[in-house]
């Protein structure tokens, strides 16, 4: 079967090629309604499909971006991806979606895969590692960006939350409900990622400025799977903590797992919050007070950026872009 070309197109519709081509690039300034609908009514009767290949040529780009996240089981990984694709979706752009899982090779891999393919630009959730890559982007100028994740020593426009208030805001909230012995548990700390070691940081801060226990056995950053463990560990502790501040929705999820596991019941037995505002958090029971993240909006204007930078091809001084947290109060807080 022979390929349908624009000139075919352009014939029926009786256009030029340059008209069916503006058509297909939305630029409708000065075309008629008539002349669209010639146009539209011909590409149906042929069956033409845009060669993105040759396009691809000719713009001498490629019109899709590459989205690498550090883990996809975060509920904020997987609300950025929809934020993205929305604003891609808009401007014609397409998403290849990369899940690093905290694996410096693994985002290696990706990263060349994604410039092999000659993505426009990629959009990072960087793991800490490969540093070199990210630093050989930002000397040719590649449209690059950073979300919930920074690296020491590359400037790169970031997008991410204020973790020390997100911190604050948890440790204000159990102080002014009564309660003196407070700790965290977050996922591991050893590549030192961003979110997490902030979020500690905020947590020890605010202890020091209400003069409340800083103990160190009370902050705590395991792998997933050693969260129980930990947490069985820390209530262990004399005194224990009466409120703990879950660093994150995956170590929120296995500590209301332990909690299952052991019969034990919030806010009875210890008082919770969660920084994220997880999907079940008001239907779980009870209601679980949370710190949300404006991740849509987050999601948004990373896109908005990273297509600003491929299609201007500007040069600007890489600014680190903090979106304020919210506290939502549900009733995992009793009052002590």
């Amino acid at each position: 079967m022979k390929n349908v070309t624009i000139t075919d197109v352009a014939k029926l519709a009786g256009v030029s090629k340059s008209t069916v081509s503006q058509y297909l690039n939305k630029r409708f300034d000065y075309m008629s309604e008539d002349t669209k609908q010639r146009i539209e009514s011909a590409i149906k009767e042929l069956g033409y499909q845009t060669n993105f290949i040759a396009r691809s040529l000719k713009q001498k780009r490629t019109s899709t971006i590459g989205v690498i996240v550090a883990n996809i089981l975060h509920t904020f990984s997987t609300q950025i991806i929809r934020a993205i694709e929305d604003v891609c979706n808009e401007h014609d752009f397409h998403v290849i979606v990369c899940n690093a899982d905290d694996d410096p090779e693994k985002e290696k891999k990706y990263i060349n895969m994604l410039r092999a393919k000659q993505v426009d630009g990629i959009i990072a959730f960087p793991t800490g590692g490969n540093t070199d890559l990210y630093e050989g982007m930002i000397q040719e100028n590649y449209p690059l960006i950073f979300v919930d994740r920074l690296i020491d020593g590359l400037q790169v426009d970031a997008f991410l939350l204020d973790n020390k208030a997100a911190s604050k805001l948890a440790v204000q909230h159990f102080a002014q409900m009564g309660h003196k012995h407070i700790g965290i548990i977050t996922t591991s700390l050893i590549r030192n990622v961003t979110p997490r070691v902030e979020r500690i940081a905020g947590y020890m801060e605010t202890l020091k400025e209400m003069g409340l226990p800083n103990e160190k056995e009370y902050a705590k950053g395991f792998e997933v799977t050693e969260i129980k463990r930990g947490l069985e560990k820390m209530l262990s502790l004399d005194p224990p903590p009466t409120a703990i501040l879950a660093g994150n929705d995956l170590s929120l999820m296995e500590i209301l797992n332990y909690t299952k596991n052991k019969g034990l019941k919030i806010p009875d037995d210890f008082s919770l919050i969660g920084i994220d505002d997880v999907s079940f958090a008001n239907i779980y029971y009870p209601p679980l007070t949370t710190i949300a993240q404006p991740v849509f909006e987050m999601g948004t204007e990373a896109a908005n950026l990273l297509i600003k930078k491929i299609k201007s091809k500007e040069t600007s001084i890489p600014k680190i872009h903090r979106f304020k947290p919210e506290l939502i109060v549900r009733e995992s807080v009793k009052n002590v």
